[in-house]
């Protein structure tokens, strides 16, 4: 089984890398090209998000998924389809009419009066991922991962394209005394263009995602979507205090910062924490694997065991991917502009903060198959409170990093609540003592790190190349990894697929 999901998670792992890299293309350019204050206006909108993202999906991606894979035939799934991607649907038209209905005040709230096309653009691509949340979704239970692939590569191809084009290449057309890129051509829009282009590109994903859907259009069945609605509705309440969790420490940072510098700082973080690419790369494809895997209905015994040997090999592969970043830090700090460097001492503290998010996200399994799902709220919930707390302590007096610190014990927290959670209601045998190995042996190469750093350059990284090969030759040898037929599956399952 977990050959199985292995497997799966390596095909949406190329998509994710595939799709995050070519997006994370435009972080070296933006932050070459803008200022932190500029930069911190894009942190801003794009933490807003996620927090507005989950609240018009209504949990229902995951209700999907324990429903559909509960249904008798095909016809029910559809029928399931139908009912969450209709009630999606009209809360995101609600949604969008509201901010334009409010625009003027919400735009003052958000310190954007000067730019009110900012908010709305913003409500606008909001809407229109959502209302592809649960298309994509569908895609994922019917195992087409590579439909998947290719559509989401190709959202983020033309998105690159198009941010490109408005902000280099317009300007130049414009003065050249066309007609028609004059009209187009807005001066000092910066900000608005990388907004537009991301809309046009979810315009598009979406335009391409509907003749896919075959005969399941939109249609909401109030005797389907009510079972799913009482499932999905506490996994909304802790998606948003989740989200929260995971977004608010920017608000934090541009709120309780002093005025002058609050964006700039803001900016710089948003850079920084785009540097930890991978790690959040690995978490997003291990939940696109492993939502559908253990929500398929499997035996409770199966289940058990393969979320514990899940969780162990989740954790190996995070702290390789913590390694393979601040062991070669200073690589990686050239992909954001010379400008925002000065935030690297906090990578790692951001790095950390998103292996326990991903063990979070692991520790709710239980929950979610077991259909408890009143627990995240209690989870999210007890985070969301350190978060503000912490964040209300240490922001003021220490900037940006104490909203990196906060976050980390947000997350820590859950990590510890959920743990607790899963062992008194359902019992898990988690490898605690591999996962504490795993944990102290990173922490010794992580210091053996600093060690490193006194060496000559080409030593140096050298050096660390072998430290990261001695952890990856250990946990070989100690988990008995065939590594070839582990290869052999993934490849094979890409192949299916």
């Amino acid at each position: 089984m977990i050959k199985q999901l292995a497997g799966q998670t390596a095909i949406y792992g190329i998509s994710s890398i595939v799709a995050r890299l070519l997006n994370y293309l435009l972080t070296p350019y933006l932050t070459r090209i803008m200022s932190p204050d500029q930069y911190g206006v894009i942190t801003d909108m794009y933490a807003l998000m996620p927090f507005a993202l989950t609240i018009l999906t209504l949990g229902l991606e995951t209700g999907y998924f324990r429903f559909a894979g509960q249904a008798a035939d095909e016809a029910g799934r559809r029928r399931i389809f139908a009912s969450t991607w209709g009630a999606v649907i009209l809360f995101a038209i609600v949604f969008v009419g509201a901010v334009f209905v409010f625009l003027r005040p919400l735009s003052e709230v958000m310190n954007y009066a000067d730019h009110p096309s900012y908010v709305w653009t913003v409500a606008l691509i909001i809407a229109l991922d959502a209302i592809t949340a649960v298309p994509f979704a569908r895609l994922r239970q019917q195992n087409r991962a590579m439909t998947f692939v290719a559509l989401r590569v190709a959202s983020v191809v033309i998105n690159l394209i198009l941010c490109v084009f408005l902000i280099s290449v317009l300007p130049h057309l414009a003065k050249g005394g066309g007609a028609l890129w004059e009209a187009i051509y807005v001066p000092d829009f910066t900000v608005g263009y990388v907004l537009v282009a991301n809309l046009a590109a979810s315009a598009i994903a979406l335009l391409l995602l509907l003749p896919l859907m075959g005969r399941a259009w939109p249609r909401i069945d109030r005797k389907v979507l009510r079972p799913v609605l009482v499932y999905s509705m506490p996994l909304l309440v802790s998606g948003i205090a989740g989200t929260a969790n995971g977004y608010i420490d920017r608000q934090m940072i541009k709120y309780l910062s002093p005025g002058a510098i609050a964006m700039s700082w803001l900016g710089i973080y948003g850079a920084v924490t785009k540097i930890a690419v991978v790690m959040v790369l690995f978490t997003q494809m291990y939940r696109f694997a492993a939502e559908p895997f253990f929500l398929s209905g499997m035996k409770d015994a199966d289940f058990r065991h393969a979320n514990s040997r899940a969780m162990t090999f989740y954790i190996i592969v995070s702290l390789l991917i913590f390694l393979g970043i601040t062991l070669f830090v200073k690589m990686f700090a050239l992909i954001v502009g010379a400008d925002f460097r000065e935030g690297m001492f906090i990578l790692p503290v951001v790095l950390l903060t998103n292996i326990f998010i991903g063990t979070t996200f692991n520790l709710s399994f239980w929950y979610k198959q077991s259909g408890q799902t009143r627990y995240a709220i209690w989870v999210t919930g007890t985070g969301l409170a350190v978060i503000i707390v912490m964040s209300i302590i240490l922001v003021p007096r220490f900037g940006y990093a104490g909203a990196a610190v906060a976050s980390l014990l947000c997350a820590l927290t859950t990590t510890v609540q959920s743990y607790h959670l899963c062992q008194k209601y359902a019992p898990i045998p988690y490898d605690l003592r591999a996962i504490g190995f795993y944990f102290a042996l990173g922490g010794v190469i992580y210091a053996a790190g600093f060690a490193t750093a006194l060496l000559p350059a080409l030593a140096m990284y050298v050096a660390n190349l072998l430290l990261l090969g001695l952890f990856a030759m250990i946990v070989v040898r100690r988990e008995k990894i065939d590594v070839k037929g582990l290869a052999g599956s993934m490849l094979r399952r890409m192949r299916r697929a």
